[in-house]
């Protein structure tokens, strides 16, 4: 039967166990014929895979394509550009034509699952899938095949979700690059002797090369937002704990988020609008009232408020980065009330990473028989991270709260922080794959970090290129639980300019 609009409009738990509420879903997707205005390519393209996530869901509710010939159009290009690109560890292409024949089939029916039906994804390779290959990119689990579903995959399948297969990334999530990984680097879509960032490396990649529709990663330090902007897409990290990152290999749960990587910020609202929740399973997850963000697309941002943080946010930056920065703070400084100059609260030690890193990887680390399947840098971080006592994790988890309270009070001044994504440039493969290097530390997560301690809601988005043609990203972000206000001022952004539309050159 079709869906009753007036069915179940208080919250509900679904077969994750996560709360969710139909009402607000069901507002949100009246939203959609405004939003599609906005959208230059709407059925005007003859290649299925050029669709942003609002464009494909719109034309398969109508029943102008179909899930399966969405999906067969994502799996010939990934057959294509998957030798060049090396995004995906493992392709499931069987079970997506599969799960898009049973789409096809409900949607003949009169049953419309929602904005998601349909909709071909890709999921980073920490995220668990029952049957499914899922390795971290790492030797150690390279032959892991998980027994239960990640509660966030089982939300997207129950949403319409065609699963195309797992996505390359750094090593257990631990560095910045998607070079170091068992599976081989993962390249650049722009300029493929370049990293796509990490440690979702492959999740950005993807999505910029069109090798899905949307993609989930994870985000401890930066692992969304840096690859987002160094491969020019839309990645978002929402507040912490609002999403489930439960049967999710994690680096620290006190950080860790889980979130989408798409082509705009539209796209990314709809998968948020499919995956918040409040799992009573996951340790950190958070009980919210569900919002309406994809309505919150097409609210005004002429009264908004825009900080501009002190320190060295905007410090040592490349001179391409500077200038796109400069050129994006132009554009938000016309569709806004007024930009101002705010300090954010000192950033204390991050003691809950290493020490909840260590405590996941305490059984491997114990044989040293184990120590052999880790990269050497990842082995040298973990084993170092053992050394961090109890009173120091007690005590940096402390400050972190007192942070997250302090941050709350910047925004009694202004409604969103602007910052460059990271300060410079994708680096080479060959350089990230340099143990002397990649030992060092990482200054390109240093704008990024922060907002993970802070556990407020940040999107990056593309404002322009390098001089030689590397992408560069923008992050904004607003109050704890308040995405509609971030959704809509990038939102915004992306229709006062095109970066996001840009489409790198490959060809195989």
């Amino acid at each position: 039967m079709p869906v009753d609009p007036l069915e179940s409009v208080q919250p509900k738990m679904t077969k994750t166990g996560i709360m969710t509420n139909r009402r607000n879903f069901l507002t949100g997707s009246l939203s959609t014929a405004a939003l599609l205005q906005s959208f230059p390519l709407y059925a005007q393209t003859s290649d299925l895979t050029e669709l942003s996530l609002v464009e494909a869901s719109d034309l398969i509710r109508r029943r102008v394509i179909s899930a399966t010939e969405l999906t067969s159009a994502y799996l010939e290009r990934i057959a294509r550009l998957q030798p060049l690109v090396n995004a995906y560890i493992t392709v499931t292409g069987d079970l997506a034509m599969q799960q898009a024949r049973q789409l096809d089939q409900e949607l003949d029916a009169g049953q419309w699952r929602g904005p998601l039906h349909g909709i071909p994804i890709g999921l980073k390779d920490n995220i668990d899938t029952a049957g499914i290959l899922t390795t971290a990119a790492s030797t150690l689990l390279r032959n892991r095949v998980p027994e239960v579903d990640a509660p966030i995959y089982t939300r997207l399948q129950e949403a319409g979700c065609v699963l195309l297969g797992k996505l390359n990334m750094h090593e257990f999530a631990w560095g910045g690059t998607s070079a170091i990984t068992h599976f081989g680097p993962v390249h650049n879509p722009w300029n493929l002797d370049h990293i796509p960032g990490g440690s979702s490396g492959g999740s950005a990649a993807a999505m910029a090369a069109r090798m899905c529709c949307a993609a989930l990663g994870t985000d401890t330090l930066a692992s969304i937002r840096l690859p987002a902007a160094y491969c020019g897409v839309t990645g978002l990290k929402a507040s912490h704990g609002l999403t489930s990152i439960r049967n999710i290999i994690p680096v620290a749960e006190s950080l860790d988020h889980v979130g989408p990587l798409c082509r705009s910020v539209a796209d990314t609202a709809y998968m948020l609008q499919n995956t918040a929740g409040f799992d009573p399973l996951d340790p950190v997850s958070i009980m919210s009232s569900p919002e309406d963000y994809i309505g919150a697309l097409m609210q005004p941002v002429n009264k908004l408020r825009i900080g501009l943080p002190t320190g060295d946010y905007f410090a040592r930056l490349h001179p391409d980065t500077e200038q796109a920065v400069n050129n994006a703070l132009a554009v938000l400084a016309t569709i806004s009330a007024q930009t101002v100059d705010v300090s954010l609260p000192a950033v204390p030690d991050f003691a809950p990473l290493l020490a909840e890193s260590a405590a996941w990887h305490e059984d491997y680390l114990d044989d040293e028989r184990n120590h052999g399947d880790y990269d050497p840098v990842t082995l040298e971080r973990l084993l170092a991270a053992r050394a961090v006592s109890a009173e120091d994790y007690i005590r940096a988890q402390q400050d972190m709260v007192r942070v997250r309270h302090a941050i709350a009070a910047v925004f009694d001044e202004v409604d969103v922080l602007v910052t460059p994504t990271a300060p410079g440039l994708p680096e080479r493969i060959d350089s990230a794959i340099n143990p002397a290097e990649a030992a060092g530390a990482e200054p390109s997560t240093r704008n990024t970090a922060p907002f993970n301690l802070y556990g407020i809601p940040t999107i990056s988005v593309p404002i322009g290129f390098s001089q030689t043609g590397l992408p560069i990203g923008l992050q904004i972000s607003s109050a704890h639980l308040k995405e509609e206000i971030m959704f809509s001022l990038a939102h915004a952004f992306q229709q006062h300019t095109d970066w996001h539309l840009q489409v790198p050159a490959l060809s195989a």
